[in-house]
């Protein structure tokens, strides 16, 4: 199988070994040493201090997308929510259940969200933003420079969920002035899915130990002071932390986050290259491309998901289809994991073939 999605992702061979030894018992030093050197390392990849803090949860990214809703918002805020696509509107119903007020800033398909949206919303009380900063299901990045400084003239308490862009595109969380950032296993760090990792400023630790939200499990209370001494407050995906581990040591030895992004964009640069040169009939369909992810239109009516399956099933080559409206007009490739230029030679020369029997 060779796997072009988003999530999961294609392992190294020394984390897929670790995925293959028996789970060790976790209270116990060695593993406290472990957690507490990821904690330091995720901190330095998020460009943020030493006084800053980050969480491991056992949980998806939604886990930790609604951790932070519960544990930062409260129904006396005011909040603004990019609602682009299937992941900036699981913000939105999360706010919703929680009876959270809220906006939300629908962006152009394909395009970030603009100065002149953001304007109608200044000065007007608001009291933080939540943002899927790639969001995935379209393929879009978001202009996080343009949001950060609105969010900082009108003092918003500002959450991004870096899940798909973190290691892949360029983020620096103080420089931006961010306070909470959300990231998961399965993406850039290319683990296996289970664990989702919120890294928080100094305000946002205030914030979060000043909130009682009526959960238990997603109380990040409980995580903080836990994670004080390498531990966590209930049994966690213990193998995978693990290989979180073995990953972030790789990338550290390997020239830290800047060397991470430079390949990612390097390989997104390869394949959009190779798709215009061979004159394949797909268009981008992103105007605002993270590194992360190519979005792929098919020309002349063809269904996006008939490409999908046809990999899959004739190739065993994995690409992301999409569900819903987007189910044939768009389907996406990756840029993340243990990936090389020779790999997307495969697929591209699949593409010829699958064009060549003029089923695109």
């Amino acid at each position: 199988m060779l796997n072009f999605a988003v999530g999961p992702v294609m392992s190294s061979e020394s984390v897929l070994a670790i995925g293959a030894e028996q789970v060790p018992y976790f209270r116990t030093p060695e593993f406290s040493d472990l957690m507490l050197e990821n904690e330091r390392l995720i901190k330095k990849f998020s460009k943020t201090n030493e006084r800053s803090r980050a969480v491991f949860i056992t949980g998806s990214g939604t886990a930790s997308m609604e951790a932070a809703v519960m544990n930062t918002f409260t129904e006396q805020d005011k909040v603004i929510v990019i609602d682009g696509g299937s992941f900036g509107h699981r913000f939105v119903e999360m706010l919703r259940i929680h009876k959270i007020p809220h906006d939300i800033i629908v962006p152009e398909f394909g395009h970030s969200i603009t100065e002149d949206q953001l304007k109608l919303y200044d000065g007007k009380g608001y009291t933080g933003f939540l943002l899927n900063l790639d969001e995935t299901s379209i393929g879009v990045l978001y202009d996080i420079h343009l949001i950060s400084d609105f969010c900082r003239r009108n003092h918003l308490f500002l959450v991004v969920d870096s899940i798909s862009s973190f290691l892949c595109d360029t983020f620096d969380m103080d420089a931006l002035g961010v306070q909470m950032m959300i990231t998961g296993s399965q993406k850039a760090l290319a683990c296996p899915p289970g664990i989702s990792v919120i890294v928080m400023n100094e305000e946002a630790v205030e914030r979060v130990y000043s909130h009682n939200p009526q959960i238990m499990y997603l109380d990040l209370k409980l995580a903080l002071d836990n994670g004080k001494r390498g531990q966590t407050p209930f049994t966690p995906a213990v193998g995978i932390l693990r290989q979180i581990h073995q990953r972030l040591k790789e990338i550290d030895e390997n020239g830290g986050v800047d060397a991470e992004v430079t390949k990612t964009e390097r390989l997104a640069t390869y394949f959009r290259d190779k798709i215009e040169e061979y004159q394949l009939p797909f268009t981008i369909s992103s105007k605002d491309l993270s590194n992360a992810v190519t979005p792929l239109s098919p020309q002349n009516d063809k269904s996006a998901y008939e490409i999908f399956d046809i990999l899959k099933k004739e190739y065993k080559i994995w690409i992301c289809p999409n569900g819903g409206e987007l189910r044939d007009r768009v389907f996406r490739v990756g840029h993340i994991g243990d990936l090389s230029t020779n790999d997307y030679d495969v697929l591209i020369n699949a593409f010829l073939d699958i064009k060549k029997r003029n089923i695109i």
